[in-house]
């Protein structure tokens, strides 16, 4: 398997992860949920890269975001955005994603959209 195939193939088994864990997130197919979510987290990406270099307040934009990415995985309170931009904005919180198959930072946070 090629680097592109294998890079395609991680991200249905993490759309299919994601589906597992949320079901209400079926109603996109897995790839597809996936593309979502990564322009979420690029968004926020940016946003809270920006508020570390810049005097700029961005936390309106990533509470709308966090609210789509809820919206999108059918999800509650267990979604949150980091706005550390050292690592992923998008995050599962420990206590939720500490049994939960899924790719997890360093800190135990299950992460939404990894890079693959």
């Amino acid at each position: 398997m090629n680097k592109k195939q294998q890079q395609r193939q991680n991200i249905l088994n993490h759309g299919f992860d994601l589906q597992r864990i949320y079901p209400e997130s079926k109603k996109y197919g897995p790839v597809e949920l996936c593309k979502k979510l990564h322009r979420l987290e690029a968004r926020a990406g940016r946003m809270t890269e920006e508020m570390c270099c810049v005097d700029v307040d961005h936390h309106k934009a990533l509470n709308r975001i966090e609210s789509r990415a809820k919206e999108i995985l059918g999800a509650g309170p267990d979604i949150f955005v980091n706005t550390d931009p050292r690592g992923y904005a998008l995050k599962i919180r420990t206590q939720d994603a500490k049994n939960l198959d899924i790719y997890k930072d360093w800190g135990g946070y299950g992460i939404i959209c990894p890079e693959f």
